[in-house]
């Protein structure tokens, strides 16, 4: 994994290499940005040219990410053939976790629930993978240098796990450096987090999305624009938007579902989009949600007849046309929070179908206030 597989965030990777530079790596860093941004690209990228010390075997190693100093943790699930008594941990979805990111490493959560096997569980860090990181780091670096722990999605951490890991932090193995790759750091522990040098990475940029796309898919430079600005600075998304019959497409059919049977107030038909949504998996369903959220906001600012301000595909905006009037500051806010609160009665293991038929009904009061 090199500097140059990382799409963009010049910005990011400068800053990265002059710690080092100028001696002032902390043994824990923490990269945190919106999903599609490369957090865990740089993150490797950075992780491989710390180990890299110039040998042929040290690069050949690094190239198939299978260097001995290199360490990856990430959230695991818990399959049927496991003892009730196992703590799931990375090494169990090793081979699984290697393949994903030999495959490029741009990725989301609901491809490595994919692989692991797992799409309608939640996937997190135990206690069990906290012991294993101590038993690996406590061990000499084979190559003389760096130990690299990348954990990636540490906000999924149980409690547990999260102690130990503070522990591990406040008390760090001779020469490791903790590189985490967070996209929610709110949810992380307060005192981890003080004890970690944050390094915020923004949206890619237009330009580095469009050339990207050209040269590593062959397609237009006028079709690159255009998918790169749809893009809004996320890489998993500019894919997404190459994909014919991608799962936006299925989201938008979903949301135009639903405003529709709400606006005509059928709730038979409610109940039965209700149950279409819940038999998603959840990280599906928390999916759905964020882009109800999106459509929410480009309705609202499509009513203000600004271009620049919107951000949808030629389909998404030829329903926008006729129904962006019913978002407005009458119900934009409540809406908004309807959404948020669903996610997080997800995220809680709440019945889907309860979550989703009360989402649906007061969706139809909602898109009365004006």
């Amino acid at each position: 994994m090199y500097w140059n597989e990382v799409i963009g965030q010049q910005e990011a990777k400068e800053r990265l290499q002059q710690l080092v530079e100028e001696n002032r790596l902390p043994h824990a860093l923490m990269l945190c940005g919106p999903q599609g941004a490369g957090k865990a690209a740089l993150a490797m990228a950075f992780g491989c040219w710390l180990l890299d010390n110039g040998t042929p075997s040290a690069r050949a190693m690094l190239e198939k990410m299978e260097h001995p100093d290199l360490h990856f943790t990430y959230p695991t699930i818990k399959l049927p053939s496991m003892s009730t008594e196992h703590k799931p941990v990375s090494d169990d979805f090793a081979r699984e976790w290697h393949e994903l990111i030999m495959q490029g490493p741009y990725f989301t959560m609901d491809q490595w629930m994919q692989a692991m096997g797992g799409e309608n569980q939640q996937a997190i860090i135990t206690a069990g993978e906290s012991d294993d990181l101590v038993r690996k780091l406590s061990l000499k670096s084979s190559q003389g240098g760096y130990k690299v722990s990348i954990i990636w999605l540490p906000e999924r951490m149980n409690t547990e796990c999260a102690n130990k890991l503070l522990k591990l932090i406040e008390e760090p193995p001779q020469q490791t450096v903790f590189i985490m790759v967070c996209e929610e750091p709110d949810k992380l522990l307060e005192t981890i987090r003080s004890r970690v040098q944050r390094i915020d990475v923004k949206k890619i940029d237009d330009e580095s999305l469009r050339q990207a796309l050209i040269q590593q898919r062959g397609i237009s430079q006028e079709a690159a624009h255009r998918i790169a600005r749809l893009a809004n600075g996320n890489w998993l998304k500019a894919l997404d938007e190459l994909q014919v019959g991608s799962e936006n497409e299925q989201f938008l059919d979903m949301y135009i579902s639903l405003m529709r049977l709400a606006y005509q107030r059928k709730i038979k038909d409610l109940r039965k989009w209700s149950e279409v949504t819940a038999a998603f998996g959840r990280e599906k369903q928390k999916r759905w949600l964020s882009y109800f959220l999106k459509m929410a906001r480009e309705n609202f600012m499509y009513n203000f007849g600004r271009e620049e301000l919107n951000y949808m595909t030629q389909k998404e905006e030829d329903f926008a046309r006729n129904f962006a009037r019913f978002i407005n500051e009458g119900n934009i806010l409540s809406i908004s929070d309807l959404a948020n609160r669903a996610i997080r009665d997800i995220g809680q293991n709440a019945n889907a179908k309860i979550v989703f038929f009360d989402f649906a009904l007061q969706m139809i009061v909602l898109l009365l206030q004006k």
